[in-house]
């Protein structure tokens, strides 16, 4: 850090910023000089399970960060990073503190949907010079964990559509994980009629690939928060946004159910840090009913 502070600067306080799965993240307020603040985040990769990931990530989100400058997308600006630990005591990534908090409830829904929808489809506008990696699929028709008590019809008709081949698709730049708890609000009262997003962070995960892939993964966050019709809101609200999706249902489908069946995989990873930021009715089992829920929404809507 002190390699990257002003001359008489120093950290007067940390605090932990809670609902990240993959690294900790550490607000740091820094004293000037002249009496004042200003903060920053530090993005650290600490678990071994995400640390051999951690290089790769990092340089990822490090090369987002600097494209995003001067877009108008409302990221987090570059301060430095550290993939490899050689400065730290984990892979680190330093970045500005962006004004703004995750709402996780159901504060305000009707206005935070459409919200979520215009900005996706500003980020899915972007055209860098130099295109991130191709996008990474999350599952396998082998790998989906059916949840006990879950439609098994649905189901087994779902992992058939990702059987097939991947339909073909127009590329766009990719968030990859764009979703409530990556994205920051400011909510003014009352009644949030003012909302705002003042921030989208974790970018690790960018990406090049189908605009579907994107809205799919935020359709399937909010159908665990909120409800299934949440999610099929969302891809409704991209499309008001002026967003483009796949013109065929099949097709639409595809990429739908193929990040529902991802979160099969990771449903207690998930719900446990909603738990954590408020949501405790979450539990692994009542987010595991919603995904199913989810689903079947979505075999019965586009299938």
């Amino acid at each position: 850090m002190s390699r990257h502070l002003e001359v008489g600067e120093r950290i007067v306080r940390t605090e932990t910023l809670h609902g990240g799965i993959t690294a900790e993240l550490r607000k740091l307020t820094i004293g000037r000089r002249d009496g004042g603040t200003h903060d920053l985040v530090l993005r650290s990769f600490v678990d071994p399970v995400y640390v051999g990931h951690a290089e790769d990530w990092l340089n990822r989100e490090a090369g987002a960060l600097s494209l995003l400058t001067g877009t108008g997308v409302p990221a987090p600006g570059l301060v430095a990073v550290d993939p490899t630990a050689a400065h730290c005591e984990y892979p680190s990534l330093l970045m500005t503190h962006l004004a703004g908090r995750t709402v996780l409830d159901d504060e305000a829904l009707e206005t935070r949907v459409p919200l979520l929808a215009r900005q996706l489809v500003a980020i899915h506008a972007l055209r860098p010079a130099e295109r991130p990696r191709e996008y990474v699929a999350l599952t396998t028709a082998d790998t989906v964990v059916t949840p006990k008590g879950a439609d098994a019809a649905a189901w087994a008709a779902a992992i058939d559509v990702i059987r097939r081949p991947a339909p073909p698709y127009e590329g766009r730049f990719l968030h990859r994980d764009f979703q409530p708890g990556n994205v920051l609000f400011d909510m003014p009262p009352p009644r949030s009629a003012g909302a705002r997003i003042t921030g989208v962070v974790d970018w690790a995960a960018t990406s090049w690939g189908p605009a579907d892939l994107d809205v799919a993964h935020c359709s399937t966050n909010l159908a665990l928060l909120h409800g299934p019709a949440w999610g099929l809101r969302f891809a409704e609200a991209y499309e008001e946004a002026g967003g483009v999706l796949a013109a065929a249902a099949n097709e639409r489908l595809y990429w739908q159910v193929r990040d529902a069946l991802a979160s099969s995989e990771e449903v207690q990873s998930v719900a446990q840090p909603w738990r954590e930021a408020g949501r405790t009715k979450l539990t692994t089992r009542a987010v595991e009913q919603r995904l199913d829920a989810h689903v079947t929404a979505l075999m019965d809507t586009l299938g």
